[in-house]
């Protein structure tokens, strides 16, 4: 392996053990072997389309810390709001509150990188009454979120993308900056 790939396979590697290890949350050493050929597989055949810029731009404590703040601060909240919110929708008898939409919403320039953008949507897909079904460049330019919304409150772009991926951009935006 060249120095370059040598270096993106080990940033794959770490990130995809560390993932392992999370989810089977073990030590013993089956899981440990085992969790080290998965991501060493899995790192040999995809670290050339996950990194693009610089391996080890994540791996810095104040972007995990940054990514940490996000999940348990940003992401967990929009997420009991939107269950909150589905719920309601779900268990009311009157069903007039379900108006399902497609929108195109418009990416910030508080999220500058394509990690970022799949970030974002994973994000809006992730919580409940919206899926991304693309991010995609227009004619001028600008990157738009394809999103799928099953209570349409809002059909102007501005409103709507604020209301749907508004805070979650804006911390999104600081750890990919």
């Amino acid at each position: 392996m060249k120095e370059g790939k040598w270096i993106n396979w080990l940033s794959t590697f770490v990130l995809c053990f560390l993932f392992w290890m999370l989810l089977v949350f073990s030590v013993r050493p089956r899981e440990l072997i085992l969790g080290a050929v998965v991501a060493a597989v899995v790192a040999a055949l995809s670290s050339r389309f996950l990194i693009h810029e610089s391996p080890f731009y994540l791996y810095n404590p104040v972007r995990i810390g940054m990514l940490l703040a996000y999940s348990f601060g940003v992401f967990l909240k929009e997420l009991v709001k939107a269950n909150f919110s589905m719920a309601k929708l779900v268990l009311s008898k009157d069903l007039s509150g379900y108006r399902p939409g497609i929108l195109r919403i418009p990416a910030s320039s508080a999220v500058r990188s394509q990690y970022g953008e799949a970030m974002v949507a994973n994000s809006i897909t992730l919580t409940p009454g919206t899926i991304t079904m693309d991010v995609a460049e227009d004619g001028d330019g600008q990157d738009y979120y394809y999103v799928q919304w099953a209570q349409t409150e809002e059909t102007d772009r501005e409103k709507a993308g604020e209301i749907i991926k508004g805070s979650l951009e804006r911390g999104i935006g600081r750890i990919w900056k």
